[in-house]
């Protein structure tokens, strides 16, 4: 059953889904979730603390989509980039489905959801731990160096003999094909699988000091 914080939550983001975040009222979301307004004023302290909650909350959901992705394995006979290929997926679908998502992947911010800028609790304030939690809501760099980071991570068991900096170069293309599909998204999503493996078909790797690659299909 989920907690008065989660219900708050998912009543906002309903709320969003027909009206423009300054007319959303905070009386009608406690209301949606069956709480009290009190309830709602303690979780959050305020309408600015509920969009940052609810940003910080979109952010995560994109990031535990992120590590499904990455965790699960390739197929026989698959390559490591096939894991690159289902995250650039997943980002193209959240952002297709989740606007906060895909404001948050291209900074791009309409009238109508909660401003990322909205102000932090005053230094030296006491505000309950769960508000403190909500402060940081990643701009795109920070959202595509996390997404980066995971890829690399997953990756590294995969290709011990990866060069790190060629590496991790290669996870932010993936993460940044992903954003270009959000942009400018192609007509199926087959096409955009096929266009992400033919730009992450070269895994970069390394015997010794001397440098090579490995595409897909071939032994490592």
């Amino acid at each position: 059953m989920p907690t008065a914080r989660e219900s708050l939550l998912d009543a906002a983001l309903t709320a969003l889904e027909t009206l423009p975040w300054p007319a959303v009222r905070m009386v009608d979301v406690a209301s949606r979730a069956r709480v009290s307004r009190q309830t709602l004023y303690n979780e959050f302290g305020g309408k600015e603390g509920l969009a940052r909650a609810l940003v910080r909350r979109e952010a995560d959901v994109y990031l535990r989509g992120v590590d499904r992705a990455l965790a699960e394995p390739p197929a026989p006979g698959g390559h490591p980039a096939d894991r690159l290929v289902r995250l650039a997926e997943w980002t193209l679908r959240a952002a297709r489905s989740r606007p906060l998502v895909r404001a948050l992947l291209t900074g791009c911010w309409s009238p109508r959801l909660p401003a990322p800028s909205v102000r932090l609790p005053g230094p030296g304030r006491v505000v309950p731990a769960q508000r403190r939690a909500d402060a940081g809501v990643p701009g795109p760099g920070e959202l595509v160096a996390a997404v980066r980071d995971r890829a690399l991570a997953a990756l590294e068991r995969e290709a011990p003999g990866a060069d790190p900096a060629e590496l991790a170069r290669y996870c932010e293309t993936a993460v940044r094909i992903g954003l270009s599909c959000v942009v400018a998204p192609p007509g199926r999503e087959e096409e955009h699988a096929a266009y992400v493996r033919a730009v992450l078909g070269r895994l970069p790797v390394r015997e010794g000091t001397a440098a090579r690659r490995v595409t897909p299909g071939a032994a490592p």
